[in-house]
């Protein structure tokens, strides 16, 4: 991934796709911890993300290299974690999620009025929250949660109307590289990518791309090279433009 031209490693050690149930601390640490000492060991400068929503778990990462903590609750499942990215000073990662791993899919998704407005109010607050607690705005990136609590629609909607979330002034992540709802747009005709996430890259590109016009700042990511190409010709198209 780093010699494809990756930024940021992401190490996750507990799944957070919907379905799944906790990880305890400890298995998380012995998941992590030699991944991140050995990613470290080969190079000193490649930014590392621990990808937790546990503090006791963060620490450790950190202790162990990690540059960057990526919580997919936004401070929300672990009340130890806004004090350790406090006083860490390490850049924050805030996910938006509607309900938990275990249940945020159950009977298809939750239900929005106003999905694009609920998250931006969502991610208004949680600032707020980080802020009161004496994290700078500065080093929170944000990440509208494609497939986290959403109905296909819904993540469609987001992608069509990502400007307004980066337009809340933070840096967006964006995280749909082989999601599911890729494959159920594609299903009709690439049936096989609705059951296997290997088969979604064209779709996960387009995604990229479609973020990257909108002013997406970092692309989570599973297919590096490719992807590090579409963001080399949409750089190039943005900058032609001035």
């Amino acid at each position: 991934m780093i010699s494809e031209g990756a930024d940021i490693i992401d190490v996750g050690p507990e799944s957070t796709r919907p379905g799944s149930q906790p990880v305890p601390a400890a298995e998380q640490i012995a998941r992590s911890v030699p991944v991140i000492e050995a990613v470290r060991k080969r190079d000193d400068e490649i930014a590392i993300s621990i990808d937790t929503r546990s503090a006791a778990v963060a620490k450790a990462a950190l202790d162990a290299g990690a540059d960057i903590i990526n919580d997919t609750s936004a401070l929300r499942d672990d009340s130890a974690m806004v004090d350790l990215v406090a006083t860490s000073g390490v850049p924050l990662v805030m996910m938006h999620r509607r309900g938990t791993p275990a249940d945020m899919q159950k009977d298809g998704g939750p239900q929005y009025d106003d999905v694009i407005g609920e998250i931006a109010a969502f991610f208004e607050q949680r600032l707020r929250y980080a802020a009161d607690h004496g994290i700078d705005r500065s080093r929170i990136i944000i990440d509208p949660g494609l497939g986290f609590g959403k109905r296909v629609e819904h993540n469609l909607l987001i992608l069509r109307h990502l400007d307004k979330l980066v337009s809340l002034g933070q840096p967006v992540l964006l995280g749909a590289s082989r999601k599911s709802f890729i494959g159920q747009v594609l299903r009709d005709i690439s049936p096989a990518c609705k059951d296997d996430p290997k088969l979604r890259e064209a779709g996960s590109l387009a995604c990229a791309v479609i973020a990257l016009m909108a002013g997406a700042s970092i692309l989570r990511v599973h297919d590096v090279h490719s992807t590090v190409e579409t963001v080399r010709i949409c750089t190039a198209v943005q900058r032609s433009a001035h």
